[in-house]
């Protein structure tokens, strides 16, 4: 069974008692579910995520201090404490010291400030094109139990996913760096028999290709050690998981080089044609930096449309 599974029956058979019978004036208005950095919060964790931070737990959420005061949070997280050591074979951490802070009592503003800068998620454009995919990923993934307010549930409904003007700079940002780490440096590396220097290109050109499948499927990328995983995920793009993989697992002698070229052209195809479907350009070529220009001018707010092409880049 996978955590996010554990930690709702958890919660349902232990956590719920809990706030019934010592806290009922407040199972109304405290939202209790599990997201954030956690494997188990993107549905990833397997037998290797158990070796750290992996327990049985949840995260109650707290309205603002007029609400719930300290002393009441205090003894909430007492009565969290206090909940069993194991459940369905997995141990809870009880060493205060190394707190992670995936699990227990938090204040709601606390756990979105911490993640995206605001405690209501009210996020200005140049918030939403500088916080890091994985931090909006982090708000958003996992799942609510109870929210019976809905206050969660609604900033989360705000976080969702960029704005389209955004999506579209980031967008166009990522189209460029891919062509310019793709056909120009790589090439220009291997003109020179800087094989090393190669590599690292076709690792940028991975990067912001993965980058620019997320960002047309409209879903957060997740931080770089799952990236290939939730690969997998997406309809479109999961086909591209085997030469993404290729381009970065094999060298740069003659015969390889012809098949990585071969594999480019192969992947700029691709995301050419789910540009042209979703009509960002009509653009029939292979070069990127032209569907990159083109995608820029579909931004409707001439104040993000003049910005640099970079200006949305991680």
């Amino acid at each position: 069974m996978k955590g996010l599974e554990i930690a709702e029956k958890y919660y349902e058979t232990f956590g719920a008692e809990m706030m019934r019978t010592e806290f009922p004036e407040l199972e109304e208005i405290v939202a209790v579910g599990l997201m954030g950095s956690g494997s188990e919060c993107y549905g990833y964790d397997d037998d290797t995520s158990r070796d750290h931070d992996f327990e049985p737990g949840f995260i109650l959420f707290l309205p603002p201090e007029e609400v719930v005061d300290r002393r009441t949070a205090f003894r909430l997280e007492r009565a969290y404490g206090k909940l069993p050591d194991e459940f369905m074979g997995l141990k809870r951490n009880k060493d205060v010291s190394y707190d992670t802070g995936r699990h227990g009592v938090i204040r709601t503003a606390d756990f979105f400030r911490s993640k995206v800068g605001d405690p209501e998620g009210t996020l200005s454009l140049e918030a939403w094109m500088k916080i890091p995919e994985n931090y909006l990923l982090e708000a958003t993934n996992g799942k609510l139990f109870r929210d019976d307010v809905g206050t969660v549930r609604d900033i989360r409904a705000r976080l969702a996913y960029f704005p389209e003007d955004v999506r579209l700079k980031k967008l166009a940002g990522a189209l460029m760096l891919a062509e310019q780490a793709s056909n120009y440096n790589y090439e220009r590396q291997l003109s020179r028999g800087d094989t090393a220097a190669a590599q690292l290109a076709i690792y940028e050109y991975v990067k912001n290709v993965i980058s620019v499948c997320f960002l047309l499927e409209k879903r957060y990328k997740p931080y770089y050690k799952w990236v290939f995983r939730a690969l997998n995920d997406l309809p479109h793009f999961a086909v591209l998981r085997e030469d993404l993989e290729y381009l970065i697992s094999n060298g740069n002698g003659i015969a390889e080089t012809v098949e990585k070229r071969s594999k480019i052209r192969s992947i700029n195809a691709r995301l050419g044609d789910e540009i042209r479907r979703q009509a960002l350009s009509d653009y029939d070529g292979l070069h990127l930096d032209s569907f990159a220009y083109c995608v820029n001018g579909k931004i409707k707010d001439p104040s993000v449309r003049n910005l640099h092409m970079m200006a949305a880049g991680e």
